[in-house]
């Protein structure tokens, strides 16, 4: 079992408790799956262990953490356009509870989005079993295994997803798997980051290997006790030193004892370059390369040079993080929610849309919200009323009417009550 599976465990059968409970039906095999490793079915030149072994790097699972993280944080909305042009959350659509809130029986929004998001960062494709509900509509999402899936297309033109998982043998079509691709895919798979960057990974890998080994098995003494050549020690008397050695200078507490040499016996300290030791510098420009993979900047992720990490400078590291890291992922996600979770009919009768809602991320920062708010308020782009609303603050009386400020008039109306 992957990392996957011991994070998600395996998912049940589903029961008539919730609402999107109500109505479900089951795989064909009666049996719901989920993610079990981190490979792609069509990349098998990456083996799972492999794979499973890159995500143990602490750039790799810093990054991957860092974006799945941040993408399952944000509230995914169901929102509806009426002809006037007026959106609205749309909380009585069947989606907005399955999308927002539990997505099947054993995991929250956040849970599963997260792991859906991680599977597109590693490998490239993120898969769930659509659910429908008895009156029509998706009752529950169920994560599917990615790395045993193999997608074709039937002589049709049709979709096919299978998968072999206990020795049962499934088979779906097109519209009943969500499909979320990542970058540079076709319509049967995207582009697995473990394997269009392997070399970069291996690297990393090979890195961590030589450090690990060097501590593992290698010989790290801090000095060297030698005799005259004209000496030579018998068995008895090496052991005899070695286990003094032991008994009365090893450990941190008996550092700085003095030592007392006799029968000419020298003492030479060792120094080891810790650079050399640890091959820092290597190690550390793999982790940058891996953030250079994923688009995080290294110093949100603890690499890079001190004078670089969180503080000064860090907004706009975060700033760009969110323009040109987050924004692509967000769209990609949103439009395949849209496309294959609501039906062409309703897209443009109701104008439904699904989206990720952005204001999340100021969830955490009270002097961001505070600015947002004050300059939507002043430009009269928000109510005072909706402003409280999003803090969870009931409404004021006079809250509902946009204000702006009276600015930039002309002298001689000022003071004139304008």
């Amino acid at each position: 079992m992957g990392w996957f599976s011991r994070m998600l465990g395996r998912a049940r059968k589903t029961k008539d408790i919730e609402p999107w409970r109500v109505g479900a039906a089951s795989s064909e095999n009666g049996d719901n799956f989920v993610t079990n490793q981190v490979t792609v079915a069509d990349h098998r030149d990456l083996s799972v262990a492999r794979g499973a072994s890159a995500v143990g790097l602490s750039a790799t699972w810093a990054c991957v953490q860092l974006i799945a993280g941040t993408i399952a944080s944000l509230p995914l909305m169901v929102y509806r356009t009426d002809a006037s042009g007026l959106r609205s959350v749309a909380k009585d659509h069947p989606l907005y509870f399955v999308l927002h809130d539990s997505p099947n029986y054993d995991q929250t929004a956040v849970d599963f989005w997260e792991v859906m998001a991680a599977s597109i960062e590693l490998q490239g494709n993120a898969y769930a079993q659509m659910s429908p509900r008895s009156g029509g509509g998706i009752n529950a999402l169920l994560p599917l295994p990615a790395d045993k899936m193999r997608v074709r297309r039937r002589s049709d033109g049709v979709l096919i997803y299978e998968w072999t998982e206990d020795s049962k043998r499934t088979e779906l079509t097109g519209e009943q798997v969500l499909h979320i691709r990542g970058p540079f895919g076709t319509a049967l798979s995207g582009a697995s980051t473990l394997s269009v960057c392997r070399s970069v990974f291996d690297g990393a890998l090979s890195a961590e290997a030589a450090a690990d080994a060097m501590f593992r098995n290698g010989v790290n003494p801090s000095g060297i006790l030698s005799t005259p050549e004209s000496v030579t020690l018998t068995k008895e008397q090496r052991e005899e030193m070695e286990a003094l050695l032991i008994r009365k200078f090893r450990g941190a507490v008996r550092a700085g004892h003095p030592m007392l040499l006799d029968r000419g016996l020298t003492w030479k300290q060792l120094a080891l370059n810790p650079e050399d030791a640890q091959m820092l510098d290597s190690r550390k420009f793999s982790g940058e390369e891996i953030c250079r993979i994923f688009g995080v900047p290294p110093a949100m992720v603890g690499f890079g040079d001190k004078s670089s990490n969180w503080g000064t400078g860090k907004e706009v590291d975060v700033l760009g993080f969110q323009k040109f890291t987050l924004r692509k992922r967000l769209k990609r996600i949103e439009q395949a929610l849209t496309k294959q979770l609501i039906p062409l009919a309703e897209r443009r009768s109701q104008g439904l849309t699904i989206e990720f809602n952005l204001e999340g991320l100021l969830r955490g920062d009270s002097a961001g919200r505070a600015e947002f708010y004050s300059k939507m308020a002043q430009g009269g782009f928000m109510t005072i009323n909706e402003i409280r609303a999003l803090e969870n603050l009931p409404p004021v009386s006079g809250g509902d009417t946009p204000r702006m400020q009276s600015q930039n008039v002309p002298i001689t109306e000022a003071g004139n009550g304008q």
